[in-house]
């Protein structure tokens, strides 16, 4: 009889690619997934690892078996979910993540509401950028994620995710109080060919999507200064370091000497949440939802 623990240590290894990324994931230490996997290896009797430099890689019988492995937990997840399903309770543990002003504009009073009708319901937030958040949630670290894409650039979903809609988030420009276009209504992205642009960290969704929006308006863009947080990029347009797309949604309190401006071309981001298609019964995630979805209404 194969333990379900030890199978869904392989799995973290197949997905993490290395045994601190799988004990990362599992939240053990690395010495405990060598021995999980020593255990599994005498239980097959068949080697499942094998070493690859400093790390180890799977054998040909450990790849067949953690696809196996995933296929199982797959199935188990889905048991789970029907049982709770059937039991009607919003209880256990409910691991989040949010991309950073979602944590901040939508977490706080979800959260806090979902622990108010909830108590049983143990709730753990994560604030991780939006692809983090979607590959956590593939695999099985956490059990939603807050994401988003925007409006000319869509992120692409694995399959086998769930998404609900939260709301449409506006963007705007803010620039310094004393720059020379801060005294008009709406403004063009052409207008800013020669200013700084701060912009998010290299290699994230955002930051790519702002590459793309600028060079396709004929812009290459002059990058200043790079903040994963929006309140990080205000700080640095107030002191007149730059320019930088400002959304709506975690943007207040407003930074003194800074002015934000619609663009012409209307820029919106869309935030929704995404979960696995097999823990779609869980009352829990429907209520994490439901509890996302009140909150994002009242600031749309």
């Amino acid at each position: 009889m194969l333990n379900l623990e030890r199978l869904r240590t392989l799995d973290a290894l197949s997905r993490h690619g290395s045994v601190s990324g799988a004990a990362g994931a599992l939240h053990i230490t690395t010495s405990a997934v060598s021995q999980q996997m020593s255990k599994l290896e005498r239980e097959v009797g068949q080697r499942l690892l094998a070493k690859n430099g400093r790390g180890v890689r799977l054998t040909d019988a450990g790849r067949l078996l953690a696809e196996h492995a995933a296929r199982i937990l797959s199935q188990v997840e889905l048991a789970e979910a029907d049982l709770e399903a059937q039991r009607g309770q919003v209880a256990g543990e409910l691991r989040l993540a949010a991309f950073p002003t979602a944590a901040r504009g939508l977490f706080p009073a979800a959260l806090a509401a979902l622990r108010a009708e909830h108590p049983a319901l143990r709730l753990r937030s994560s604030e991780l950028e939006p692809e983090r958040g979607v590959a956590g949630v593939v695999r099985g670290d956490f059990d939603l994620a807050v994401v988003l894409d925007w409006y000319n650039k869509p992120m692409p979903l694995p399959d086998g995710l769930v998404k609900a809609p939260l709301l449409d988030d506006p963007a705007d420009v803010a620039m310094p109080a004393g720059h020379r276009l801060a005294h008009r209504e709406e403004v063009d992205l052409a207008e800013f060919a020669d200013d700084e642009w701060i912009t998010w960290g290299e290699g994230e969704f955002c930051h790519e999507w702002l590459m793309f929006t600028l060079r396709s308006r004929g812009i290459e863009p002059l990058l200043g200064h790079r903040a994963a947080e929006t309140h990080t990029q205000l700080g640095l347009v107030a002191e007149g370091l730059g320019v930088c797309i400002a959304p709506l949604l975690g943007r207040h309190p407003m930074p003194a000497g800074v002015v934000t401006l619609p663009l012409r071309q209307r820029v919106r981001r869309h935030v929704y949440v995404v979960w696995r298609a097999d823990a779609d019964r869980r009352p829990s995630i429907r209520a994490a939802v439901g509890a996302l979805q009140a909150v994002a209404g009242r600031l749309g």
